[in-house]
């Protein structure tokens, strides 16, 4: 079985929208707001994960946080694909930009 590269996936996951919803400004603001409901579905799993909220005690495993920090990266890589022709150039060139900061010990 050959999975199909990570942008190939996206870019359906953005036609698949497109077709849906549209590619209006309100529906770019939405997926941009999807990511943030993500990132807080990581931070319920962790809260659960440590068991932080005695009333409720150990409700989620690593391996959930996990799951949820990737439904926060294809979140953020369909935003990006709705936003720019070639997310995954932009991509390489923001992290090439980071890598290339100095960094104090």
């Amino acid at each position: 079985m050959t999975t199909p590269d990570h942008w190939t996936t996206i870019r359906g996951l953005v036609a698949w929208l497109d077709q849906q919803n549209g590619r209006s400004q309100q529906e770019i603001t939405l997926r941009l707001l999807k990511l943030t409901e993500e990132a807080g579905e990581v931070a319920q799993a962790w809260i659960g994960t440590t068991g932080q909220n005695p009333r409720k005690g150990i409700t989620h495993t690593t391996t959930d946080v996990a799951d949820e920090l990737v439904d926060v990266i294809v979140t953020a890589s369909v935003a990006l694909a709705s936003l720019v022709t070639d997310p995954g150039a932009h991509l390489d060139t923001a992290v090439a930009r980071i890598a290339a900061r100095p960094r104090t010990p």
